[in-house]
């Protein structure tokens, strides 16, 4: 089986890498603008009838799009999570319509839960801000190709090599370097965190699933952890002593979006899939994976 992974340099995707190299009788190959790429492929700014001859060439059996940006002004985010999606959509139909194509969305594409109930796929989407809405748009473009596609839907991963560009990776980045206070801003919303390595594995489930899965699954932990708690565990694999200050101000998606959880019923359902590690095993291995040899 070929194996196309697009963004496979990046957090999500060097985990997927790694777990879909280790199925026998796979041939895992690499997509992106890096010059170790087994095939150059930017989705930002591919033209569709070249990307159709790239995925010509490299007769994929299945293509994971791991390629997404999360931040960045909201030009480079509708290119990115919205046209990307599009374009490989459109070339994927004409190069490779067989392919199974699996695609990594986002948990904010929802936007504000409700308190106490976890979010199905099929609630209503109400984006805060231009990173869900273009997550969003890029879903409805794979919803609507009439390809073989699955898009999973992933809540605030963390895990091993977390960049900081995330909230654990960014706290533990700062502990690392903390003096006795590490000032925060507010802690008080609540997230769904899955551990990186759970995500590679629903999606190896959902390359290797036989016959159609439905348009949208969730990938989540399943519960809604507080902000403060993730940071007070993190302080005490850190060893820190110090005093956590947090400020009345906060970015405007968690002013906005105090509560999210994702019922991952359904993905247990078409993949037999649930997550099989704890917050404390995945804060761990974060706090471990950063720290000096």
């Amino acid at each position: 089986m070929r194996i196309l992974v697009l963004g496979f340099t990046g957090y999500l995707g060097g985990h997927v890498v790694e777990r879909l190299r280790a199925l026998p009788g796979t041939r895992v190959l690499g997509g992106g603008r890096s010059s170790d790429a087994d095939h150059r492929i930017d989705l930002a700014s591919a033209d569709p009838e070249r990307l159709a001859k790239t995925l010509a060439a490299a007769a994929p059996d299945a293509v994971v799009n791991c390629a997404g940006a999360i931040g960045g002004d909201t030009v480079t985010l509708a290119e990115v999570n919205t046209r990307g999606p599009a374009v490989l959509c459109a070339a994927l139909r004409a190069a490779a319509p067989a392919a199974r194509l699996v695609h990594l969305g986002s948990a904010a594409e929802y936007g504000p839960g409700t308190p106490d109930v976890p979010v199905t796929e099929s609630a209503p989407t109400s984006p805060v801000g231009p990173y869900g809405a273009t997550k969003l748009a890029g879903t409805a473009a794979i919803a609507a190709s009439g390809l073989d596609a699955v898009v999973l839907r992933v809540g605030n991963p963390v895990g091993p090599g977390a960049p900081p560009t995330g909230l654990p990776g960014r706290v533990a980045a700062l502990l690392r370097e903390a003096g006795p206070v590490l000032r925060l801003g507010d802690l008080s919303a609540y997230r769904d965190f899955v551990d990186v390595r759970d995500v590679a594995r629903a999606v190896e489930l959902a390359v290797a699933a036989g016959g159609p899965l439905p348009s949208v699954l969730n990938i989540g932990g399943g519960a809604a952890v507080q902000v403060r708690e993730v940071v007070g565990r993190l302080a005490e694999l850190a060893g820190f002593r110090g005093r956590i200050e947090e400020s009345a101000s906060s970015s405007a998606r968690s002013a906005q979006v105090s509560w999210q959880c994702s019922d991952i019923t359904a993905a247990h359902d078409a993949l037999g899939w649930r997550p099989t590690r704890t917050l404390e095993e995945s804060l761990s291995a974060l706090w471990e994976g950063g720290r000096a040899p």
